[in-house]
């Protein structure tokens, strides 16, 4: 590589001049005449020459603008003609690649469309063309990718217009694999259909949502359907709360005795757990399933067992069950013997959904930052650019 290839970071260039006013203007030519791209002869003739400008790279404050003389070759041999090529730059585009990655790589970190127009001299229109371009490269390879082993599935809020869409994330990698619109089967179902690698998926984690299981079942055949464990406790916590409003209305208002109802029993001081106990004492039912709710709480705790411990927790598990479904806890104990394979599932996995609740947290602040995404595939490049591709701009390179 040349001297002023070295400085420019484009190859085989000659320098001719150079002008530094509000911007650096670099006048330049091939300093080498290649053979020709057909027949690989040497010997070609300069039919004729134009200058092209293009967009190169910031140097301190000031955008270096190229001005290249481009000569129209004719080979003698294969008698064609063709334009002479530059590395890093394509054919009728005015910006090179490196600058288009520039802009990408600041808007991508957060710098504003404004800001990059006044800075890079470019409209902001641009920068959303030319950085939606480089999501969509990245999205046409993400497509060919295989479903992860360890899946994640659930839903959360898009817009009031369009509904709800459905995450997929890889639990294991701590990424997002993709994100759909809809919620329902028939609405993913041409998705799925298509998607490569389904026989490899070898666990889905799920909160207790029927649609969400018939589809794994479908879809997946492979994988082992594990239950979300904050999503069951907290169906624990839902159903004693509304038979705790059954017996006593006015205590379910009290915002302490809620605190403390919700609580994990090891967790409230000697004090706390005294004084729950005698509030307790008045309603002696309650009392009887709050202990049993506790109980099972400690069920749901329960992770990394091996499959001679899990086998042994069972029939302690499904004795309290059966106590339940003679309780006032009968709807919960249905449930729970609904989701009895899913849930003991859950006993020997330590993943979780909350990898996908946290990325949730991300894309509803991404959606408030952009005031709200009308366009679905757009939001869906955004969060698969920040959430789902790891070292997005190196692979770019």
């Amino acid at each position: 590589m040349s001297h002023a290839g070295r400085i420019i970071g484009i190859p085989g260039l000659e320098i001719e001049r150079v002008v530094r006013t509000q911007s650096i203007e670099v006048w330049a030519k091939p300093s080498f005449r290649p053979p020709c791209k057909h027949c690989q002869v040497p010997g070609l003739r300069i039919k004729a020459s134009y200058w092209r400008t293009v967009k190169h790279t910031r140097q301190g404050n000031q955008v270096l603008t190229l001005h290249l003389r481009v000569p129209k070759y004719h080979c003698r041999g294969c008698r064609r003609y063709f334009r002479h090529s530059f590395t890093g730059i394509r054919p009728r585009y005015r910006a090179s690649e490196a600058y288009r990655l520039e802009v990408f790589e600041a808007h991508d970190g957060g710098v504003t469309q404004r800001k990059l127009s006044l800075t890079h001299r470019i409209s902001p229109a641009t920068v959303e063309r030319w950085y939606q371009h480089h999501v969509s490269q990245k999205r046409s390879e993400g497509d060919r990718r295989a479903c992860p082993r360890v899946l994640g599935i659930d839903e959360h809020f898009f817009t009031r217009k369009k509904g709800y869409a459905t995450t997929f994330a890889d639990l294991r990698n701590h990424k997002i694999f993709d994100v759909q619109l809809g919620r329902s089967e028939p609405s993913l179902r041409r998705y799925l259909r298509h998607l490569e690698g389904k026989e490899r998926v070898q666990v889905v984690v799920m909160d207790l949502s029927q649609t969400y299981r018939s589809i794994a079942r479908r879809y997946f055949p492979n994988a082992t359907i594990v239950a979300d464990r904050f999503h069951v406790v907290r169906l624990i916590n839902q159903h004693f709360l509304k038979v705790w409003q059954q017996h006593d209305p006015e205590g379910r208002k009290n915002r302490g005795l809620i605190s403390l109802m919700r609580r994990h029993q090891w967790r409230l001081s000697d004090e706390q757990h005294a004084n729950l106990m005698n509030y307790l004492s008045a309603y002696p039912v309650l009392q009887k399933l709050y202990v049993a709710k506790q109980r099972l709480v400690r069920f749901m705790l329960l992770k990394t067992l091996t499959r001679s411990r899990a086998k042994a927790k069972l029939p302690a598990f499904m004795a309290l069950i059966n106590q339940l479904a003679a309780s006032p806890l009968k709807a919960l104990a249905a449930t729970l013997k609904s989701w009895l394979q899913p849930i003991v599932a859950m006993w020997r996995f330590t993943k979780s959904n909350g990898i996908t609740e946290g990325f949730h947290n991300k894309m509803e602040m991404m959606s408030r930052r952009a005031y709200g995404f009308r366009n679905f595939e757009n939001y869906r490049l955004r969060v698969l650019a920040h959430c789902g591709w790891d070292g997005i701009i190196n692979r770019v390179r």
